[in-house]
């Protein structure tokens, strides 16, 4: 039992790595997606509209699938290393950019859900653009965006259980290796260690959001 519990431990290490380098990385990918796509030069809004409606259209699955195996397929070889460190750099580099999608719509939805007065009120003190953006909006941006932010790094936690599509071995692969062989317990434990993570994350954001209540 106890080298089946490390079997899984190392599993949940990988979903951890997963999540960890995805959140480092889409979230300043997603505020320059944001800022692209509201962008007043329009070639540079619209292309990057269409690229978050393809990636928001089309299951996080097929994304890691296409970028791990399609540039082998389509002759160009393949630009991952071998072996495992290979398949967690394509699983990487697939959650960041879908995430980053995602993250960008939720970034420009807080932007704009600030009162236009306030910009206006800046406007007239004299503040230039950018002390604007971090004196008004960033603070009120944070406040708005804290529960839909919570959402989705939830479903990220869950999400980085499709990392085994490309042969990562994280745990609920681990798992279902021990299910296939007639252990059952191994792949129903898991539920403990995603419900574990996402308790902690939700106690995490709740207390982030008792943080900004002084913005009522």
């Amino acid at each position: 039992m106890s080298v089946i519990l490390g079997r899984l431990c190392e599993g949940f290490v990988i979903n951890c790595q997963l999540f960890g380098l995805t959140l480092l990385f889409s979230i300043p990918l997603g505020l320059l997606i944001c800022f692209g796509s509201m962008s007043r030069f329009k070639p540079l809004s619209w292309l990057m509209k269409t690229f978050v409606w393809i990636i928001r259209g089309t299951p996080l699955m097929l994304q890691l699938l296409v970028i791990f195996l399609g540039p082998g397929l389509m002759g160009w070889g393949s630009p991952w290393p071998s072996g495992n460190s290979g398949r967690l750099m394509a699983a990487v580099v697939a959650f960041v950019i879908n995430y980053a999608c995602y993250f960008s719509e939720i970034f420009r939805g807080g932007i704009e859900s600030v009162p236009r007065g306030q910009y206006e009120a800046g406007q007239v003190l004299g503040m230039t653009k950018p002390q604007i953006f971090f004196k008004v909006t960033l603070l009120q941006l944070v406040k708005r965006i804290v529960p839909p932010m919570g959402n989705e790094i939830i479903t990220l936690v869950k999400d980085t259980s499709l990392a085994r599509i490309i042969s990562n071995k994280e745990i609920i692969m681990t798992a279902n290796e021990y299910a296939s062989k007639g252990l059952i317990w191994p792949l129903f434990s898991t539920a403990i260690f995603f419900l574990v993570f996402v308790g902690a994350l939700t106690l995490l954001f709740g207390w982030f959001e008792r943080k900004l209540d002084y913005f009522r």
